[in-house]
């Protein structure tokens, strides 16, 4: 039978260890909420599932776009769609995890009108101080090239507050109501995992991965200055060393996890002792499909 529930967590929480595991079990589906497993040529720095377990399992959201294409909302909400079809025309259960938990907030609060960006040779900078300005509900980063452009283009083109006009045309949720599990981990054990995975990135060659993509890609693409990227871009060009890489990767990545933790917050969701995570998992999916 169809249904889906949504598996969040911090980075290196090990929701996407977890959801594949279940996916394997219960033959289920699993739509991927990561904003960096979207790209064919970010593997290490992503922490993108292994190709081995993308060839068995039916995954999306994975390996969409080449590093130079910009993916947003809209581009998820389609592949949402066809995941959630793929589901339903096959009675599988569908899996939603991944740490970019915005992409969830967004499927449930609904898409607004798609405005194209703007033209416009004015900096960042300057959009990013008339956005204040003018509309000080906008959160967008100074360095968000894309959303700046958007920003300023929907101002352009109707001469309103951008966030207020994003309000008045959005449109009916493709999610109404749907199960949330957040996997919880005491900070020092998850600061420990972090550390781990850091090492284990750079050993698999996180520094070869970055020294790819900065060879064959534009510096500023937003994907690489991602974290994991962008302390190798500094190491590479002989600003740090590798010691510092390490820590730098570990320092940032803990930064992530507590921005993630507070976002996360907005979710009506049960909580999940990662212990335990798998168990209660298992007995959720068992008592849907079993009535």
């Amino acid at each position: 039978m169809f249904f889906e529930f949504a598996l969040i967590g911090t980075t290196a929480s090990g929701k996407t260890e977890l959801a594949n595991k279940l996916a394997y079990e219960f033959n289920a589906c699993v739509l991927s909420l990561d904003s960096l497993c979207v790209y064919k040529q970010i593997n290490i720095a992503s922490a993108k599932t292994d190709q081995k377990t993308l060839n068995e399992l039916d995954y999306f959201g994975i390996n969409l776009l080449d590093v130079d294409m910009h993916f947003n909302i809209a581009l998820f909400y389609k592949e949402y769609e066809k995941a959630k079809k793929f589901a339903q025309d096959n009675q599988r259960i569908l899996i939603i995890t991944g740490g970019t938990s915005f992409y969830l907030k967004a499927l449930m609060d609904g898409l607004s009108e798609n405005f194209k960006e703007s033209q416009s040779t004015l900096s960042n900078q300057a959009i990013y101080e008339l956005m204040v300005q003018i509309d000080p509900n906008a959160k967008i980063e100074k360095n968000d090239t894309y959303r700046l452009k958007k920003w300023l283009g929907i101002y352009e083109q109707t001469q309103k507050i951008p966030s207020e006009v994003l309000k008045e045309t959005r449109k009916k949720a493709p999610i109404d109501k749907i199960d949330i599990f957040e996997i919880s981990w005491h900070k020092d054990l998850l600061e420990k995992r972090i550390a781990k995975r850091t090492q284990n990135m750079l050993d698999e060659g996180l520094i070869d991965e970055a020294k790819m993509l900065f060879d064959h890609y534009d510096h500023d693409l937003k994907p690489l200055n991602s974290i994991g990227l962008k302390e190798c871009k500094d190491f590479l060009d002989q600003k740090i060393t590798q010691k510092e890489l390490l820590e730098l990767i570990i320092i940032h990545t803990r930064q992530l996890a507590k921005r993630q933790r507070t976002f996360n917050k907005k979710f009506t969701k049960e909580i999940l002792d990662y212990e335990k995570a798998y168990i209660d998992l298992k007995n959720y999916i068992l008592s849907k499909t079993h009535g």
